[in-house]
């Protein structure tokens, strides 16, 4: 029987969010999709909870891990700064970034947002079912025409606010970056993916999602909430590099902050 978009919004919502209504219809022999999916990126919502509180709840989990990517990521910038073979290192980096220019981003955003989690999470037991090979293939694809998005958004940054790396630059960059570029264009835009893979490429599900009330709020605004408290910091510590190596320095974070979702994700979905 046909459904009406209505009744195709409510069937996605309630298959992507209420354990019950998967484990009364799916059959245990095959893990719910909503789960394959979910180690590259989640915010798990329960129908009941606002979309602040579940962004808040992730975020908690994932403060100690993001303190160590941040500090990660602060020692590169001191290394680069302070300590001449991290500054040479990563100087040779920074001219392989300019002479292969938006190829640099495309391979790069693409290995470490999704090839390398890909075999990662398909080699480790306790996450190989979490995403199947189709959808891990078609978020690298989908990361690696972010690495074309995002290098352009680091140029134009550069090119409109400037390259220094003094502290009213980063600010400004970390702002558009975190309160424009994200709410209103990079979250989203993900949030349709990452649904759609979910879903098992299921459009008219998504599509149904979409039309049903208080999409933003359900979808995105959690992402937002649970990500700020990791990547405020790691944004600034980004642009404090030189334009050429933000990208770099993204996509390592990228990698780690998607594998530890992964985990996270897996501990809180397994019964």
């Amino acid at each position: 029987m046909r459904k009406t978009p209505r009744e195709a919004s409510v069937l996605a919502t309630h298959f992507l969010q209420n354990a019950e209504f998967r484990r009364a219809h799916l059959p245990l022999a095959h893990p719910p999709r909503s789960r394959q999916a979910a180690g590259f990126m989640s915010v798990l919502m329960t129908p009941e909870e606002a979309p602040w509180h579940a962004g808040l709840r992730s975020a908690r989990a994932n403060l100690w891990p993001g303190f160590v990517l941040q500090a990660f990521a602060l020692a590169v910038v001191l290394g680069y700064y302070f300590n001449p073979p991290s500054r040479a290192a990563f100087t040779r980096l920074a001219d392989l970034r300019n002479e292969t220019g938006m190829l640099f981003g495309i391979v790069s955003t693409g290995l470490l947002g999704g090839l390398i989690p890909l075999l990662y999470l398909k080699s480790a037991p306790s996450t190989r079912t979490q995403v199947t090979w189709r959808q891990g293939l078609v978020l690298t694809g989908f990361w690696s025409y972010k690495g074309i998005e995002i290098s352009l958004w680091y140029a134009l940054m550069a090119w409109g606010i400037g390259a220094s790396a003094d502290v009213r630059t980063i600010a400004i960059k970390a702002f558009l970056d975190l309160f424009v570029f994200c709410p209103f264009w990079a979250i989203p835009e993900a949030a349709i993916v990452y649904l759609w893979c979910k879903t098992g490429f299921n459009t008219q599900a998504v599509a149904a999602d979409l039309r049903a009330p208080r999409w933003y709020a359900r979808r995105v605004l959690p992402m937002l909430f649970a990500n700020f408290g990791v990547w405020l910091p790691l944004v600034c510590i980004i642009y404090a590099l030189p334009t050429p190596l933000q990208l770099p320095l993204q996509n390592i974070m990228l990698c780690f902050f998607t594998l530890m979702l992964a985990h996270m994700s897996h501990r809180e979905s397994s019964p």
